[in-house]
């Protein structure tokens, strides 16, 4: 009986860590076919090298049109397209400004400390 045992347990723990990673690769895989199902004109992606761009065509089954800049479009397979992102990034001169009571108000900048080059608080 406990010769048996031995072997068991050591399938058991060569099997186990294989079965749960096949399963999470699978679900993994759903999840990128399910974000390349639902990709739309419009929408902002970003690639598999990093790339960020607006969906512009998705006609083809393989293939999807993408903007990276205002009139340049690319042709990128689905399969590069890693994830869904936000809308675009914030202008740094809008950033600075500040919404009170409904308009708009810049935030002045501090002055810097001359021989540091720090602000003064």
């Amino acid at each position: 009986m406990n010769q048996a045992l031995l072997p068991l347990l050591l399938v058991a723990v060569l099997a186990i860590p294989l079965i749960l990673g096949s399963r999470r690769q699978k679900r993994m895989v759903a999840q990128q076919q399910e974000l390349q199902n639902a990709l739309a004109v419009g929408d902002r992606v970003m690639t598999t090298s990093g790339m960020y761009a607006t969906v512009s065509d998705i006609s083809e089954e393989a293939t999807i049109g993408l903007e990276i800049a205002p009139g340049v479009e690319t042709v990128w397979l689905r399969q590069a397209i890693r994830e869904k992102v936000g809308p675009d990034v914030v202008d740094e001169d809008e950033a600075t400004d500040d919404v009170v009571d409904g308009t708009h108000e810049a935030i002045p900048a501090e002055p810097a400390d001359s021989d540091t080059g720090k602000s003064k608080n």
